[in-house]
This record gives structure tokens, C-alpha cells and sequence, in this order.
């Protein structure tokens, strides 16, 4: 019965990606820094989270809402750097974003390995990066306001999202056109923020950057120290009680922001744990709510 359970789950979403109007590649020909490696990539459900492992080939699935408002999301769904949970984190938020009249791109970003890439700690920021310019370089095309485009990313996903916030004065990628890869504002769910020590998830950590990293290494993808002026504005949720990633990360990057007076919106829980995607089960609130709202405030 739990095979087929898990059979029926993964057809599920499989079928909600197939219902994105579009899913493109992330690059038209070579991607950068790829080794010549066999197309592994694989899907599983399990306890109703489907997630995609052994990722090279980054694609965007691209969710239209019927009456666009101009802005636009790239989703970064979490999984330690070790799978992309594509449902819950992914494919329900872009879905729920259309409902708000946003247009929604889920990433699937390449997943670091020192077999697959030539250097594995900035591949999926590549990916990252190239989302943001395929996204503004078509803005014209699904009707998108190319000065309201923001990044989002669950727990590894929102390591991610916020170090596309923090680095992006150094493009890692082809843009020959000069286009703008700074996000306009950033959504971080439950996110890792910090690989140092004592807050940092070593899980996501190890699997960007290696077990051996130099503290140099590891103070430049620790995010709350790279936040400067520039830093695109944030809304940051999570929940006190979380164990798998503390609630130290948000809290530290919204004392950085705050510091260097970026406009920013934090909101802890008391409970939920981690990985709670939509739906916080211990509060009648609805995080998405208080989302919407800040981005109503802020013009997107």
C-alpha cells in the first residue's frame, strides 16, 4: 500500500509541474562550469514530499497568472543542497502566487557535487543568477515589471535566495547584456543563512562546500556577514522550535539588514519546526498572508 501511495504521489506532482505553462531550459547551450557526466537525475516521493536528486540539467517551470500585476518570484525550494523538494517548497507557492496575480518560476537548481562541476560552490548560484536574467531579460514577453522581480528559497533554498541577495555585485555567469542580477526583494522561509558552527546547517554546508572549507570560505557564504547597503529588502519566517535549521539564521539576517537599514520583516513562531511549506500546523495564521501584505506595502 505505501508503494502505491508513493507511486499516485509522485504522478500527482508530476502532472501539477506538467500543468506550469512552460518549462524551459535555464541555458540556451553550454552550462557553466557542468562536467561531462551522465543525466542521473531521479524522483521520489516520500511522506508526501516529492524530491529530485542528482540534478545537472536546471530547468524554470514558468506559472502565468490569469490577470498579472507586473510582479515576479523565483522559487528556489530547499534540500539541504542535496535534493530539490519540489512540491510543497515549489510548485503549491508558485500556484499560490498566481492566485495574488504573480508570476511564478520555480528552480530546479543544480544540486553541488565535485563529480558533476568544475567548482561546486557557485553552481547553483549560477543557476540562480541566470533565473534573475532570463526572467528580466523576458519581462516584456509575460508581462512582468522588469523593477519587481524578487527571489524566494526555503531552508537550503533560502541559502541560496540570499546569497543571490548578497552576492550579486559579481555575476557568475555570461551577460554580455549587463542585465541587472540583483533581486528587488527577497522572501527566505525558514532559510539557512549562516555556515558558521554554531547556527549554521552542516548538511547544507558540507554539501555546497565541502567539510574542509577555509574560514575564509565559510565567512563568504555566511550571509549575515556579507549584507551591505545594497541588500535588497527581505521578509524572513520561521519558527522557534526548529531544530533542523535554528532560528539564529533569520534572526542574525535581519539584525544585519537592520543595520545597514535595509527595509525588513521578520516573523518567528513559536512552533512549526522545519520544512512546514504553506501551512504552519501549530498556528490558525497563514505566514503567506503576512507576505502578501508586506509586499503590498512595499508596491510589488
Amino acid at each position: 500500500m505505501k508503494k502505491i501511495t508513493s507511486i499516485f504521489l509522485s504522478l500527482f506532482f508530476a502532472v501539477n509541474v506538467l500543468s506550469a505553462q512552460e518549462i524551459i531550459h535555464l541555458y540556451q547551450g553550454t552550462i557553466p562550469g557542468n562536467k561531462n557526466v551522465p543525466d542521473n537525475e531521479s524522483s521520489v516521493t516520500e511522506g508526501g514530499i516529492l524530491r529530485i536528486s542528482n540534478i545537472t540539467k536546471p530547468t524554470l517551470a514558468i506559472f502565468l497568472p490569469a490577470q498579472p500585476n507586473g510582479t515576479a518570484v523565483v522559487i528556489c525550494p530547499g534540500g539541504g543542497y542535496g535534493i530539490n523538494a519540489m512540491g510543497h517548497e515549489g510548485i503549491e507557492i508558485a500556484r499560490k502566487f498566481n492566485e495574488m496575480g504573480i508570476t511564478a518560476f520555480v528552480l530546479k537548481y543544480r544540486l553541488p557535487k565535485d563529480a558533476a562541476q568544475e567548482d561546486k560552490t557557485i553552481a547553483p548560484l549560477q543557476d540562480a543568477q541566470q533565473a534573475i536574467k532570463v526572467v528580466r531579460d523576458n519581462a516584456v514577453k509575460w508581462k512582468i515589471n522588469p523593477n519587481r522581480i524578487g527571489i524566494m528559497g526555503f531552508s537550503a533554498g533560502g541559502h541560496l535566495a540570499s546569497t543571490a541577495g548578497t552576492h550579486f555585485q559579481k555575476s557568475f555567469i555570461e551577460n554580455l547584456n549587463n542585465t541587472n542580477l540583483r533581486p528587488d526583494f527577497m522572501l527566505l522561509i525558514y532559510p539557512v543563512i549562516s555556515f558558521v558552527d554554531t547556527v549554521g546547517h552542516m548538511g547544507s554546508r558540507d554539501n555546497l562546500v565541502g567539510k574542509n572549507a577555509s574560514p575564509e570560505t565559510i565567512k563568504l557564504f555566511s550571509n549575515e556577514q556579507q549584507v551591505s547597503s545594497g541588500t535588497p529588502p527581505a521578509f524572513l519566517v520561521h519558527a522557534a522550535d526548529d531544530k533542523a535549521v535554528p532560528s539564529e539564521n533569520s534572526i542574525r539576517f535581519y539584525q544585519a539588514l537592520i543595520k545597514n537599514k535595509v527595509p525588513a520583516e521578520l516573523h518567528i513562531y513559536q512552533g512549526g519546526g522545519h520544512g512546514f511549506g504553506l501551512k504552519n500546523p501549530t498556528t490558525k495564521e497563514l505566514w503567506m498572508d503576512r507576505c502578501a501584505n508586506w509586499m503590498a506595502a512595499n508596491g510589488w
